[in-house]
């Protein structure tokens, strides 16, 4: 059994260009109906990716609004892309907001996250991921089977800072992460090593804004997925913020306030090189504790 699937990306930025091409010739939905005998509701749903796009179907747009020679073979590139599936639809379980923050996070290009209350998910070791989604029993009951392919989904996730093209991340996490305890010494002391073992990569930047520093935004943790424009076709930066539950925004001054918060805080953490000789005295701690 498969997750339920939201729309991708890649399907978006199809959906979007679908339409601005159907604007730059005047149509409507209705017009395009009449001409390629289908229902205005099937134009809508393409444009906005509520309904996976056939090959077929956007090469017959594509035709009608004129589009032709290597233009056409990109967008018809990305529809055959838009189509295939992807590694996480094969686990069952999956929430339709969990499923699409994983697509978002493999097609970003770029992410700026604030924790404060644990270590980021793409971080996290796999000792360290089994006690956290274990914990989640509090809300919801969950055999032990569930709760490995759980942690065996968070451990596929990190494979987006892998590879040649890997996801940059810009993270800064709250001290307090560091002393609180999840698991047991030995699990905070492995996980404060794979931070610091993290932090090294080129990709990625790892900041620790101190307890006893200043905090100008007090804000929960957060993530800004940001895109860079793909096939020709922007796509809108995401906030994604987690709780008990999800949610999404993607409007320009919802996304602007985030992007502030986060160089408002970035303001007063230590720099890369202090932030792992804390994490290596965290580590130091937590493993005399052990």
């Amino acid at each position: 059994m498969s997750t339920s699937r939201g729309p991708t990306v890649r399907q978006r930025r199809l959906g979007i260009e679908l339409r601005r091409l159907r604007e730059n010739r005047k149509l409507t939905g209705d017009d395009v109906a009449v001409r390629l005998s289908w229902s205005t509701a099937k134009v809508s749903r393409l444009e906005n990716a509520r309904t996976g796009a056939r090959v077929e179907d956007v090469a017959d747009l594509l035709t009608l609004y004129g589009v032709d020679g290597s233009r056409f073979d990109d967008l018809i590139k990305l529809a055959r892309s838009a189509t295939e599936r992807d590694w996480w639809e094969e686990y069952a379980g999956l929430t339709p907001g969990y499923a699409e923050l994983i697509s978002l996070e493999s097609e970003a290009d770029n992410i700026l996250q604030w924790e404060d209350f644990v270590v980021p998910g793409l971080l996290q070791s796999q000792d360290y991921a089994r006690h956290v989604v274990a914990g989640w029993d509090v809300v919801g009951p969950k055999p032990p089977a569930e709760i490995k392919r759980w942690i065996d989904v968070r451990m596929r996730r990190q494979q987006v800072l892998a590879g040649p093209e890997p996801l940059g991340m810009d993270v800064i996490i709250d001290e307090s992460i560091l002393r609180r305890r999840v698991g047991d010494a030995r699990v905070m002391g492995d996980q404060l090593e794979h931070l610091r073992k993290i932090s090294m990569l080129p990709h990625v930047s790892l900041r620790i804004l101190p307890m006893n520093g200043p905090h100008p935004v007090i804000s929960t943790g957060f993530i800004l997925l940001e895109f860079s424009p793909a096939h020709d076709i922007s796509f809108p930066d995401i906030v994604h913020v987690e709780g008990l539950t999800l949610s999404y925004f993607a409007d320009e001054n919802t996304t602007h306030m985030y992007r502030l918060a986060h160089a408002g805080m970035a303001k007063y953490a230590l720099d890369e090189t202090a932030t792992r000789q804390l994490l290596a005295a965290a580590r130091d701690d937590w493993r005399r504790q052990g």
